[in-house]
């Protein structure tokens, strides 16, 4: 976490916007269970919906629209079908996967027993680190960051994490992937609007 960006002074995340099917089944959510003051509600203008905006920590908010016209979401493509360690961490190319929200490392535990309390379904606590199955039973100076696992109401996956180390330049280690490794064809281009082949247009 010692790493500077030399281009823009950014302070964080703002918000992140996560779309709510239900918005007082997600108030009661987000303030009842997980705590966050809503700080900021809005009426979207002409009948689009509504923005609602809830105090994460730090001078970050999670934010949520409703739309009275959109669509279900898709499990597996829209975010994940379930967590983690049911073998779930697919969803589609441009979707949240998930959100992380940093917790206290001395109170990690508790906050999962407390988020079981509350009646939540929570993950196994996972200890990331570099071996080839990515997490390890126990902790030990590889482990980079403690995470365990849950959903909201809507299936949006969640996380509660805490770093236990620094970063050095080791951890920046892979090569990165790129579209020519994907096993999943691209989608189609869109017909030309006269219906001729795109070729044809050339």
């Amino acid at each position: 976490m010692t790493a500077q960006n030399t281009e823009f002074e950014l302070g964080g995340i703002n918000h992140l916007a996560l779309v709510s099917s239900d918005m007082r089944r997600t108030i009661d959510f987000y303030s009842g269970v997980l705590g966050m003051p809503l700080v900021k509600t809005l009426d979207l203008p002409g009948g689009m919906g509504q923005h609602f905006f809830f105090d994460c920590g730090g001078g970050d908010c999670v934010a949520f629209f409703w739309f009275p016209d959109a669509p279900d979401g898709v499990p597996g493509i829209s975010a994940p079908a379930t967590r983690p360690e049911q073998g779930e961490l697919l969803s589609a190319v441009g979707s949240m996967n998930h959100v992380a929200f940093h917790v206290p490392p001395a109170r990690f535990e508790e906050y999962r027993r407390r988020l079981r309390d509350k009646g939540v379904e929570v993950s196994p606590i996972l200890n990331h680190d570099d071996s080839p199955s990515g997490v390890s039973r126990e902790v030990h100076d590889g482990v980079f960051v403690r995470s365990f696992y849950f959903q909201d109401p809507d299936g949006i996956l969640l996380e509660f994490a805490c770093w236990t180390r620094s970063f050095t330049g080791a951890d920046v280690a892979h090569e990165p992937r790129t579209s020519a490794d994907r096993t999943v064809p691209p989608a189609p281009a869109p017909a030309p609007a006269d219906g001729a082949p795109a070729a044809a247009r050339r």
